[in-house]
């Protein structure tokens, strides 16, 4: 029996996690990696180091790989086009992944189908942006003074809070426009909360549905994701699933698809981003579902039947572990190993800098309280920001 070969583009914590959950089926992974000290690259045996932008590095990477995936949204979408044109698989393919590397595509495309998403539109200029947050004031009343502030993001690029910015004057709004691309200026919500609905689909058509989660941001990163969100009404978290499976649906998308959401303090969800990829609010589903995001994500873009996504606990937590100033984060597993013996710890073999994401933590139990602390902890300690 030959095992497929998955061709894995970026060699990031998304790919090395990902490549861990293809192991126990015998899935063989080729890797294209930007240097061989990335994260997966560490641990996957059949590694190319090449440039993913150059047209010639792909076509020759993708030689002897039964199907071609990512850990990120920055292949150029006309390479894609021409992998897929000289028959090689891709999943999620160029017409569907269009849609998480651009976001004005992506809004664009979501409004025609249907999906509430903020007030938004490209702007040409600071004084475009001034005329725009004009147009939501006059939505508004007096509610917010002249439209202000305004979330500017660029349409290509940008993770974890970079490529957005949230301006309250025309003066403050030149900043995007410097580096030459298009700019997406959107209302900025006044949510309750930041929720994520995580769905996979394979090429037949099957789909399943994860729990929506809470997922907290700090600085404009995810710090905490809570499985599932607690005080979530049984509609709305329903409705959230399926809004999630519709755009999978109607977009085209096989593999992972994480949609990020707001709730708004009216009781609706808008969509904020889309990820066609495994998605730092699937974490927890490593140690608290019964199918990781990872291993559906394999079983979906080989078009294998897709596992249970239910969790196995009441709660479980992720918490993110990013570098501080104590390097040496191997030392603290001894003292969260022996605090919690249930706690789980995933690291990501990066060096360790000053708020960078090094790894993950996950808790599960039927206290909401007491596994979020554990988390909580557990991170905290791995950094270096408490000691005891």
């Amino acid at each position: 029996m030959t095992f497929p070969v998955i061709g894995m583009v970026g060699g990031g914590q998304l790919a090395r996690m990902t490549h861990e959950a293809g192991i126990p089926l015998g899935i063989r992974f080729r890797l294209l990696s930007d240097t061989p000290q990335d994260s997966a690259a560490q641990v996957v045996r059949d590694v190319v180091v090449g440039d993913y932008r150059d047209l010639d590095t792909l076509r020759d990477f993708a030689r002897g790989c039964d199907v071609i995936t990512f850990d990120h949204e920055h292949v150029p979408t006309e390479h894609l086009r021409v992998l897929e044109a000289e028959g090689i698989p891709v999943r999620p393919g160029p017409d569907a992944l269009v849609h998480a590397q651009d976001k004005g595509v992506m809004r664009a495309r979501l409004s025609e189908i249907g999906i509430p998403c903020p007030r938004h539109r490209i702007v040409a200029d600071p004084a475009d942006v001034t005329r725009f947050a004009r147009e939501g004031a006059a939505g508004e009343g007096a509610a917010r003074e002249e439209g202000w502030p305004v979330v500017l993001k660029t349409v290509r690029g940008g993770y974890d809070g970079k490529g957005v910015w949230v301006v309250s004057s025309e003066a403050e709004a030149a900043e995007p426009f410097r580096a030459g691309v298009p700019v997406l200026a959107e209302e900025k919500v006044d949510y309750v909360r930041e929720l994520a609905a995580n769905v996979v689909r394979s090429p037949h058509g099957q789909a399943v549905a994860y729990p929506v989660v809470e997922s907290i941001q700090v600085d404009g990163v995810c710090d905490t994701v809570i499985a599932p969100a607690p005080g979530l009404s049984p509609e709305l978290s329903a409705h959230a699933q399926e809004t999630a499976l519709t755009i999978a649906k109607e977009l085209g998308v096989i593999g992972h698809l994480a949609v990020e959401l707001f709730e708004t303090r009216d009781g609706r969800v808008l969509v904020n981003e889309l990820a066609m990829r495994p998605h730092n609010s699937g974490h927890w589903t490593q140690d608290g579902a019964v199918t990781s995001q990872f291993a559906n994500h394999l079983r979906a873009v080989l078009d294998l039947p897709l596992g249970d996504p239910r969790p196995r606990a009441p709660w479980t937590v992720m918490a993110n572990v990013l570098g501080g100033d104590y390097p040496d984060m191997y030392q603290g597993y001894l003292h969260c190993m022996a605090r919690d013996p249930r706690l789980k710890i995933h690291m990501y073999g990066k060096d360790v800098k000053p708020g960078r994401k090094v790894g993950h933590v996950n808790t599960y139990g039927d206290d909401l309280a007491d596994v979020r602390e554990r988390a909580a902890h557990a991170a905290a300690y791995l950094r270096g920001t408490i000691t005891e």
